[in-house]
């Protein structure tokens, strides 16, 4: 990037289920952005047992979203390493101190706030199933797989993560919205 190319800095903001990573991966191939999605660094940290990632384990299983400080830390360590580049970033903000953080650490230049029915979100998050080991994704209703229960290619059980049932998936919408209808006002 040349010394007079300004970076953008965009953020994407909507519930979970609200389709940011179907969105966010038509905007970067067109803007030719970064993605930095906080829900797979959580899933990344959680996989590789990181001290966040079992903090994170422990919130996620009782239907919570992670505490401001923990996820801005998490965040604003991914971004220093794209100092050099443009990005979106997809899950954060949630809570207006970590709005506040970013604002302290980056400009940015544009929020993008998708706005679902809570209901809507709730069906696709409780038909949303994944296969771990490559990350491909069911859809129950819209991309379901040949056999029930199993990855098309390998034939081996796909999962459905924890803060995708039913009962976690609707603590998850109400706790997004209390905390993040302060962000959308900052905004």
């Amino acid at each position: 990037m040349g010394a007079s190319t300004r970076l953008l800095c965009t953020v994407i903001m909507g519930a979970p289920g609200s389709s940011k990573d179907t969105v966010s991966s038509r905007i970067i191939k067109h803007l030719e952005l970064k993605h930095v999605s906080s829900g797979d660094l959580l899933r990344q940290n959680m996989l590789r047992g990181t001290e966040i990632g079992v903090l994170a384990k422990t919130f996620i299983d009782q239907g919570k979203l992670i505490p401001h400080d923990v996820m801005t830390r998490l965040a604003l360590h991914e971004l220093k390493n794209l100092i050099e580049h443009s990005w979106l970033l997809d899950g954060f903000p949630r809570t207006r101190p970590q709005a506040e953080a970013l604002d302290r650490a980056y400009q940015i230049d544009t929020v993008i706030n998708l706005n679902v029915p809570f209901e809507v979100i709730k069906q696709r998050l409780t038909a949303r199933w994944i296969y771990p080991t490559s990350g491909r994704v069911y859809k129950i209703e819209f991309n379901s797989p040949k056999t029930v229960g199993t990855d098309d290619p390998t034939g081996e059980p796909f999962v459905q993560h924890e803060d995708d049932k039913p009962e976690t998936a609707i603590k998850r919408l109400k706790a997004y919205e209390a905390q993040t209808v302060l962000v959308l006002q900052y905004y």
